[in-house]
């Protein structure tokens, strides 16, 4: 370890107490140096010579500098008869401070020791060493009972706790090692972040599932080495200010049994609705804290807490308020939560996310927590988004051979006035089923299976859905049981060559034969379709991503005649943000140089929505009671107020910290939003809209409404 000398960081304060003897007959321990010195001048020369010896000799360890460790060292410590000095009793904050005290008490010199009346006698003294000194520390002389009572309670101190001591002291970090890339932490759902790594997770011949997400670092960094690729970002900095704003965790601290990190995040945002007038700006104003870890090597946690405040471009204020809950709140900000009013024009909305994640054996991790899943590998999912806000959820992922079989079990709630009940909102639960399955090296397919139920009659969570076993559920809905809503589909993936592979998602709702070839154009049709291809290192370009993605889902899709076993939670569709009823293409760019960030993405979609939110259902809104039709067949996408709408956003940024993501940024957004006919909810409008800021990006911000 590397030492620093101690003299430009600490100064030593003492002030030593003897034996209460006779002045007259003690003679204090000398050094060479204070051969020559008047009596009455020894105590004083005594101390000088050891505090010279200390300060000249004395090495801070490194890593009591780098943590600006301020405190106090407690020494005692006696000339024995023999003149040499021994330490009795040491208690530091640091093991590092304590073997750095010993090497320099070892290196002391043999010195005439203390005499009484001519006789050699011990002599015990108490140095409080403070690091660095802020003030003097005034230690008053003992008297001879209370030395001896001193000495032996040190003595005992120093016999019958030193396993006390150390136990305290070991607690130190070691050397951190970056332990969450190999661990079973999420990779935060970040659109930028995941396309880093999605070519080499992705190659011919890897036996890897990508369509379940989050992923776990410790299932992509065999493909991708995190830590090389943070590693090449990487700035030389040598503050410990500077290393922890470009290039560190704010709190680390790693030891061979247990790891955990402390973070503050940001989602800083200030910009300008062009179109908006009632106001000059937009802004957003979170604050983080996000702390992670590992217990050994089969636990992890992860928690973030957000407290948030923003009032956004009025479009995006429109529909927010637009699917407020009951009880008064004035909206629900999509993704994140329910909002409260903050300052007559902004909202404010508190959101806390976090899991517990267990790895029992190398095949299974199971994961408790409050936060969003997704399936698919595409910019949309038809199945399970991200889109809804947070929810509690236990998962339980099983992989072996070429399999990997995701079970979901989520709690939801309706917040709509409609159907809460005495104040509560109405919950509703989920049980998830996804098996992946790998071919080939090139082909993977999966299927997919929601069940879902209501929590009516205190019914509860139903121990039924608790089994595993896919698409038990479904069947026996189709065989007619009652209770609960059913929805299945299909995935697949296709791996053209190690730059560019095909992806695609088939949604059945309600699965029946009858029901999904009930005749052409029959509003039992409710299907949804995805097709979309990814190419990375586009035309040899280095870190350029290139993204074509097409969704279509047909109206009345995710809806039901229950009211509350829409697949919906908190007034935002658990599947695409669009609800149904839509298609659109989408097209995406990414590209990345060192730690510049940029990308383009252009959506142009056409929907059918109701013309009143009383009338005829048309078949967007999945909260609405699918009897309210206005016919049976003829029904086609886009029917209804149809409505074409156009979406652009540039972004383009830099990286601050590559270790929490942090990035500075900058965004353009254009958006055309036409329907057939203007009415209170859906009016022709355009937006542009500007922002700049500083965010750490560990969730999806969807603006494109």
């Amino acid at each position: 370890m590397k030492y620093i000398l101690l003299l430009p960081f600490i100064i030593l304060s003492f002030q030593l107490a003897a034996q209460d003897v006779n002045q007259s007959s003690e003679v204090y321990p000398e050094f060479v140096e204070c051969e020559n010195v008047a009596y009455s001048n020894q105590p004083d020369c005594f101390n000088r010579t050891l505090i010279a010896f200390i300060t000249t000799n004395f090495q801070v360890p490194e890593i009591v500098q780098t943590e600006s460790y301020k405190g106090q060292l407690t020494i005692i410590f006696e000339v024995d008869e023999s003149g040499e000095f021994q330490l009795i009793y040491l208690d530091a904050s640091y093991d590092e401070l304590k073997k750095e005290t010993e090497r320099v008490f070892d290196a002391l010199p043999k010195i005439k020791p203390a005499t009484y009346n001519g006789r050699p006698i011990h002599m015990q003294f108490r140095m409080p060493l403070r690091i660095p000194l802020q003030e003097n520390v005034a230690v008053e002389p003992v008297n001879q009972e209370d030395e001896i009572e001193l000495r032996e309670e040190s003595e005992t101190m120093v016999a019958a706790k030193p396993n006390a001591l150390s136990e305290y002291e070991k607690i130190k970090s070691d050397e951190f090692k970056s332990p969450r890339y190999n661990s079973q932490i999420n990779i935060p759902l970040s659109h930028e972040f995941y396309s880093r790594f999605d070519a080499q997770f992705n190659e011919i011949g890897a036996n890897t599932h990508s369509a379940s997400k989050p992923l776990m670092f410790s299932e992509v960094n065999p493909y991708y080495d995190f830590e090389a690729n943070r590693d090449e970002l990487l700035q030389d900095r040598n503050t410990l200010a500077g290393r922890k704003l470009w290039n560190e965790h704010l709190f680390r601290y790693q030891t061979e049994n247990y790891w955990f990190t402390i973070d503050p995040g940001f989602d800083l945002q200030i910009g300008k609705d062009f179109e908006q007038t009632e106001h000059d700006f937009t802004y957003n104003n979170t604050r983080e804290f996000i702390i992670q870890g590992g217990l050994g090597e089969k636990f992890n946690f992860y928690s973030v807490i957000y407290e948030s405040q923003g009032r956004f471009a009025q479009y995006y204020n429109n529909f927010a308020e637009s699917i407020r809950p009951a009880g008064g709140d004035p909206a629900i900000i999509p993704g994140r939560g329910i909002a409260k009013t903050f300052m007559n024009d902004g909202y404010d909305y508190p959101v806390a996310e976090g899991y517990l994640s267990f790895t029992p054996s190398e095949f299974i991790n199971i994961q408790f927590g409050h936060g969003n899943n997704f399936i698919g590998d595409g910019y949309r999912s038809l199945l399970l988004s991200d889109n809804p806000s947070p929810y509690p959820y236990l998962k339980l992922n099983t992989k072996f051979w070429k399999i990997k079989y995701t079970n979901t079990w989520m709690s939801l709630r309706d917040v709509r006035p409609a159907v809460t009940n005495s104040g509560s909102f109405r919950t509703k639960y989920i049980a998830n089923h996804y098996l992946s399955l790998n071919i080939t090296k090139r082909l993977n397919l999966g299927f997919f299976e929601s069940v879902m139920w209501e929590n009516d009659n205190d019914r509860g969570f139903d121990l039924n859905y608790l089994n595993p076993v896919i698409f038990y559920r479904a069947i026996e809905f189709a065989t007619g049981a009652d209770g609960g809503n059913a929805i299945i589909g299909l995935t697949g993936k296709y791996k053209i060559s190690n730059q560019m592979y095909a992806y695609g998602q088939w949604l059945i709702d309600e699965f029946s034969s009858v029901d999904v070839f009930g005749g052409e154009g029959s509003w039992k049709n409710k299907l949804g379709f995805q097709a979309g291809f990814k190419y990375f290192n586009a035309f040899d370009v280095k870190d350029l991503y290139l993204q074509a993605e097409y969704n279509q889902v047909r109206p009345y899709t995710y809806s039901h005649n229950s009211i509350t076993l829409n697949y919906g939670h908190n007034n935002q569709s658990m599947a695409h943000l669009w609800g149904a009823n839509f298609r659109e293409i989408i097209g995406i760019a990414r590209y990345r140089k060192d730690r510049l960030f940029g990308s383009a993405k252009l959506i142009y979609g056409e929907r059918g929505f109701d013309f009143s939110e009383t009338g005829d259902y048309f078949g967007q809104d999945i909260y609405r009671n699918e009897e309210d039709r206005p016919f049976d067949t003829g029904v086609e996408i886009g029917q209804g107020n149809t409505t074409n709408s156009f979406y652009s956003e540039l972004e383009a940024g830099y990286i601050v910290n590559p270790t929490t993501n942090l990035k500075l940024f900058a965004s353009f957004i254009y958006r055309d939003f036409n329907p057939q006919a203007n009415t209170p909810a859906n009016f022709e409008n355009s937006t542009t809209w500007i922002n700049f800021g500083l965010r750490t990006d560990i969730f999806n911000w969807y603006f494109d409404y």
